[in-house]
């Protein structure tokens, strides 16, 4: 979701994703279960019969879709402990996929941006309605557009990875470093989409101001306050801000067909500063599992300035509000992400205090949908039948002859 791009061309692979897990998909690997108490009606029972059945489901996606590999965690107290691999880390000698790689997590970068936001609101040095023309200069709208606007996806900004010119830009060197003010201009060259609180659409463009304005109030470099004052105390020691292509190991290959040339391609070492504050960190599924019970119950803010957060406006999804930087569909709070050979989806359901975190290895659509949603929609189907997760793409991809 965060990357609403074609991206550039690198390393081509020798196998495709679907052919390599079509193929010999290897046994799916498996962390230890919690013993589980019997079921209520919000989350089914992890039983023996559930986690065949998960099994089944995810394995079929991973084929239908042709995703080289997955990671998967489903989890609720009393109710189990679901945790499992499939597929491959690397197509190009048949690597499994294991729980313990990182990966890129694209849009859940916003749910950090946001929250370093929402603690210096705490902390008094920021207000949700300050317009961002007091923060950054030459904004269309700036006096009028708020941080609150911003973050809920409501400025009416356009979103600078739909501009055909970032895209020749980025796909001509993936290696290519943006700076903040740069994809800011390709924003600003077009013509605002509506007036600011007027309709919801999904820009990469605010997230890229927000992230501005936590630079300036708090006078660090964005990576540095979000290890600081995000990363660290939520307890999070696998998760960082690159400041260029940097990726730990050990990590999955990453694989997109978002190229120039149309062709899936190795993206694993591309520079993800062009997604900057709205999608450039690294996490692993320990990680995630943390923070999307962290990001959703507020535990890092306030617990007014939490309420702020989880007010959802209308949107045009159905069953789905966005609030600050977060999502609700159809119950599960939290976000996904996707950047050029990853995707990512992390969410929790409050009633049940149930977690569902899925990482994978491509951001190639199947049939016009996230692989992300295809995944949490199989599981959830499972798990929580009154609570299915289902999200359109936001932001299509422009074409490489756009």
């Amino acid at each position: 979701m965060c990357a609403g791009l074609a991206a550039a061309a690198a390393l081509t692979v020798s196998t495709t994703a679907g052919t390599a897990s079509a193929v010999t998909v290897p046994e799916p690997k498996t962390a230890a279960t919690d013993s589980p108490s019997p079921a209520d009606p919000e989350f089914a029972e992890l039983t023996p019969a559930v986690r065949a059945e998960l099994d089944a489901a995810i394995q079929r996606v991973l084929r239908e879709a042709d995703v080289p590999g997955v990671i998967v965690s489903v989890s609720a107290p009393g109710k189990g402990n679901y945790v499992r691999s499939f597929g491959f880390a690397d197509t190009s000698n048949d690597t499994p996929m294991d729980p313990g790689l990182y990966m890129r997590i694209g849009s859940e970068t916003k749910t950090f941006t946001v929250t370093a936001l929402l603690e210096l609101v705490d902390e008094g040095k920021a207000a949700l309605d300050d317009p961002i023309g007091e923060y950054v200069d030459g904004v269309p709208n700036g006096d009028s557009i708020t941080l609150r606007q911003l973050a809920g996806m409501r400025s009416g900004l356009f979103n600078y990875t739909q501009d055909s010119a970032f895209f020749r830009a980025f796909t001509s060197d993936p290696d290519r470093p943006f700076t903040p003010r740069e994809l800011l201009d390709f924003s600003f060259k077009h013509p605002v989409v509506f007036k600011p609180g007027a309709e919801f659409d999904y820009s990469n463009t605010n997230l890229i101001l927000l992230g501005m304005v936590v630079e300036q109030i708090s006078g660090e470099p964005l990576d540095q306050y979000i290890q600081d004052n995000v990363v660290e105390p939520a307890g999070l020691p696998h998760t960082l801000f690159p400041t260029g292509s940097e990726f730990p190991s050990p990590h999955a290959q990453g694989y997109t067909n978002q190229t120039a040339s149309g062709r899936t391609e190795n993206s694993t070492d591309w520079n993800p500063s062009w997604a900057w504050a709205a999608g450039a960190m690294i996490s692993d599924l320990r990680d995630m599992r943390t923070w999307a019970r962290v990001v959703a119950t507020g535990a890092l803010l306030s617990p007014e300035t939490q309420a702020e957060r989880l007010k959802t406006g209308p949107s045009d999804i159905p069953g789905t509000g966005y609030g600050l930087g977060i999502f609700n569909v159809q119950g599960w709070i939290g976000h996904n992400g996707s950047l050029p050979g990853y995707e990512s989806l992390t969410v929790y359901l409050p009633e049940a205090r149930a977690t569902m975190v899925v990482l994978l290895n491509t951001d190639n659509l199947h049939d016009g949908m996230e692989p992300s949603t295809i995944f949490g929609r199989a599981i959830t189907r499972i798990v929580s039948p009154d609570h299915v997760f289902d999200l359109p793409v936001q932001n299509p991809p422009p074409s490489p002859s756009s």
